[in-house]
């Protein structure tokens, strides 16, 4: 079991994921917001059911399932409607993570919760010991979801906007890792705060 946790932030397509599988590598155990996100709302779950209560049943496709794109299209148009959504979901994803962190057999556990500022950040995830922010040029940003998600800049922008401010998620940060694509770079930084996150959890053990 794991007593020191860090939760993993950052915008979208900031590189989130890379971080994540470096920190994987070095054989440390993550829970995966994004993970966890669909397996409370996996068909038959009462997650999904106060989703199609609140959103409707055509936000559900033929076999019962989530219709992830018509849902995304819809609350990234709607600031109001994507609240909605976070106020049925993000205490379920809240607490899986917190399960699968809590059971780590690594020395310490991420929790990589890609909306951490905009779910309440410290308030909401006191059980964090320290926060871990991505962080990526808004450029870059842009540039990475058109190629990754196939999608028009416009919606691109919208999603972007949609999230924290870039300045809230770092005013939230313990530590930093800049993410502006340069790998060697990027796994230096992996493997310094890996060391620091090791002996702060060894230290923790020490006083418990």
């Amino acid at each position: 079991m794991s007593n020191f946790i860090v939760g993993l932030t950052g915008g979208i397509a900031s590189g989130k994921s890379e971080v994540s599988r470096r920190f994987e590598a070095l054989g440390i155990v993550v829970a995966d917001a994004d993970i966890a996100a669909r397996e409370v709302v996996a068909r038959g779950s009462s997650v999904l059911a106060e989703i199609a209560h609140r959103f409707g049943p055509d936000i559900l496709l033929p076999d019962g399932s989530l219709d992830r794109a018509r849902l995304r299209q819809h609350i990234f148009a709607n600031n109001e409607e994507r609240r909605a959504l976070e106020a049925i979901t993000h205490p379920a994803i809240r607490a899986r993570v917190r399960e699968i962190c809590d059971a780590a057999g690594s020395p310490y556990a991420i929790a990589a919760i890609p909306l951490l500022t905009e779910a309440g950040g410290r308030a909401a995830y006191d059980w964090l010991d320290r926060i871990l922010v991505v962080d990526a040029p808004e450029a870059v940003q842009h540039a990475r979801l058109l190629r990754r998600d196939n999608i028009d800049a416009e919606l691109a922008d919208r999603m972007i906007l949609a999230q924290a401010s870039r300045e809230q998620r770092l005013a939230l940060a313990d530590d930093v890792v800049v993410n502006d694509g340069h790998p060697d770079h990027l796994q230096v930084h992996i493997e310094t705060l890996d060391l620091k996150y090791r002996e702060l959890a060894a230290e923790r053990g020490a006083v418990l």
